[in-house]
């Protein structure tokens, strides 16, 4: 019998680390809290216990700023080799997915997508650097979209209709919003705040250097206040959340996916635009993607919206499966009658 994997970090190892090392929460919780609009700095933040992690911060700006972006990409290359050696949990859950996701698909085939997607991962912790410290000016220069795609985004934007741009966890995500608001227009950040005040600051500063607020994805109430205010937000229903406002449709080679309900209920809103949208990577160029508007969406049924939304997922991450973050467990919840541990069944519990 195989050894179990164990997941890399625990949610109790990781509350006791908080709690060992007394670490200051920035972040507002619950239910309507409002858009962040600012990144939020306390004294408390300048503890010496945080100056390794500004220092990390420091070098992190200082590597994705002044090192060429070729040798950005190489040494990207290179940490995709040490995820693919070291994080074998991560590893074994990127190939069960492709298995899942790609049936028809020869082992060799697989294990060949399964490397392109380690080097585009390492290269995505340099991306989100170049979404987050780069000027407008540099960041432009490998910006790319076609002119029809600009048009119908423009379009959109001028409408003066709330817009929800429906898009995926792509591993150019954060240069998507970047370029989407330089080339379009700025909107509201739909994101998982961290519970690492450092890192909290370092991402809110980033993502709203052209943007205009980030809200919880945990806060139904502020992504529809700001919807129902006309803003446009970026939303990604391409994750596993759990059977909470879920139902289970097709995605990819997995007939019962749970995905979730989220951009149905969000077209709801009046007047409502549904734009799907995304970036990935050709040579050096950025392409920035905006497909046509879904039409007769949404309706009155959720699960064939979430059906349509998931086809066009499909549609986007065709354009550049191994630019996408298949690294996650998207297939981890299962409907009644199927055990869990049929898609993952190396995985400890």
């Amino acid at each position: 019998m195989p050894q179990k994997i164990k997941l890399h970090g625990t949610y109790d190892q990781k509350i006791a680390d908080e709690k060992k090392n007394h670490r200051i929460n920035t972040v507002r919780q619950g239910w309507g809290k409002g858009m962040v609009e600012k990144p939020t700095l306390t004294m408390r933040m300048l503890h010496p216990y945080f100056w390794k992690d500004w220092a990390a911060m420091f070098a992190y700006k200082l590597l994705c700023t002044c090192l060429p972006y070729g040798i950005q990409m190489a040494l990207g290359a290179g940490l995709g080799k040490i995820v693919k050696k070291y994080l074998k949990s991560r590893t074994y859950v990127l190939r069960r997915n492709l298995e899942l996701a790609f049936p028809k698909l020869s082992e060799t085939e697989r294990e060949r997508l399964s490397d392109e997607i380690l080097t585009n991962a390492g290269k995505a912790v340099f991306e989100t650097g170049i979404a987050w410290f780069w000027s407008d000016k540099r960041l432009l220069k490998h910006a790319c979209i076609a002119p029809e795609d600009l048009q119908i985004a423009r379009e959109a934007a001028q409408s003066g209709r709330p817009i929800i741009v429906l898009t995926c966890h792509m591993f150019t995500l954060e240069i998507m919003a970047r370029l989407f608001a330089l080339l379009i227009k700025p909107g509201v950040g739909v994101y998982r705040p961290s519970d690492h005040p450092v890192w909290e600051y370092t991402q809110v500063k980033g993502r709203l250097r052209t943007n205009l607020a980030l809200v919880n994805h945990k806060d139904p109430k502020s992504i529809i206040r700001t919807l129902m205010q006309g803003h446009t937000i970026w939303y990604a229903p391409d994750q596993d959340y759990g059977e909470r406002a879920a139902v289970f449709v097709p995605f990819f080679g997995v007939s019962q996916a749970a995905t979730i309900t989220g951009t149905h209920d969000l077209a709801r809103i009046k007047d409502a635009i549904v734009l799907p949208s995304f970036t990935y990577r050709k040579g050096s160029q950025y392409v920035l993607r905006c497909l046509k508007p879904l039409e007769n969406f949404p309706t009155k049924d959720a699960t064939a919206d979430t059906i349509v939304c998931n086809q066009v997922l499909e549609q986007m991450i065709g354009e550049a499966k191994e630019q996408y973050l298949w690294l996650h467990r998207r297939f981890k919840t299962t409907p009644p009658g199927v055990d869990p541990k049929e898609r993952y069944p190396e995985i400890e519990s």
